[in-house]
């Protein structure tokens, strides 16, 4: 049997002021389908934070208070669960949200616990695969991210996991001048994705876009010019 595999990539955006609600309802009713008639479980991924318990209850109010998930969260950097709890955990989940915040600090985490692995293997048996900011760029081979070493907070190229191929900067509403001079001399495909909104992936391919106000990019830089094409929004979701 063929999977499908999704990833929805959102730019940013604060779930706690239900910015991105027409997106996480999106998400969420994949994670439905995926149910196929029984409750959906949604698991929040809150590495990037250092588990913020914050915005987990955040993440709950919304998928659980606004659309009716059962949520729930693995709690990975400071030791207190063990790795068979944490794998029950993704086991029994419909959908993955990674949540913004430190993305080098979040990778490196992944892979010294097994969480990544987990989370790729969720992907392979057909679970929802979503991300905000952190959550969101970590997927592609580039990244351009504020989360470098150098404790500045300055935006910069990274590597990525390169789950989809491609790179991509998030907050681009906020960061579209200085990635442009970041990316200046540079050829590749990127996807630059605006707060509040989110591209859809499909088995690592683009194919339309979300809007809870915010548009979506792909933009292809070559050695003689660049091309910023906007990203359709599927007018089916409401």
């Amino acid at each position: 049997m063929d999977i499908t595999k999704y990833v929805i990539a959102i730019g940013g955006g604060e779930i706690r002021n239900k910015d991105t609600l027409k997106i996480d309802g999106f998400v969420a009713g994949l994670a439905e389908k995926r149910a196929a008639g029984a409750r959906a479980n949604a698991l929040f991924v809150g590495t990037a934070s250092h588990d913020s318990m914050p915005y987990y209850n955040s993440f709950h109010k919304t998928y659980t208070g606004v659309f009716g998930l059962k949520t729930d969260c693995v709690l990975t950097v400071y030791g207190e669960m063990d790795y068979e709890k944490i794998k029950g955990k993704f086991d029994r989940a419909d959908m993955i949200y990674v949540g913004g915040g430190d993305t080098l600090f979040m990778i490196d985490s992944w892979k010294k616990s097994g969480v990544l692995d987990l989370i790729k293997k969720a992907s392979d048996r057909g679970v929802i695969i979503c991300g905000l900011s952190a959550g969101a760029i970590c997927w592609f081979e580039q990244m351009y991210t504020d989360s470098d070493k150098s404790g500045q907070g300055k935006y910069s190229l990274r590597d990525g996991l390169a789950v989809i191929k491609g790179g991509a900067c998030p907050h681009f509403d906020e960061r579209r001048s200085d990635f442009y001079s970041a990316m200046s001399g540079k050829t590749g495909t990127w996807y630059a994705i605006e707060n509040n909104s989110a591209i859809v992936f499909i088995n690592g391919k683009p194919q339309f876009s979300v809007s809870s106000g915010g548009n979506s990019y792909e933009v292809c830089f070559s050695d003689k010019d660049i091309t910023e094409s906007r990203i359709p929004e599927n007018e089916s979701v409401s």
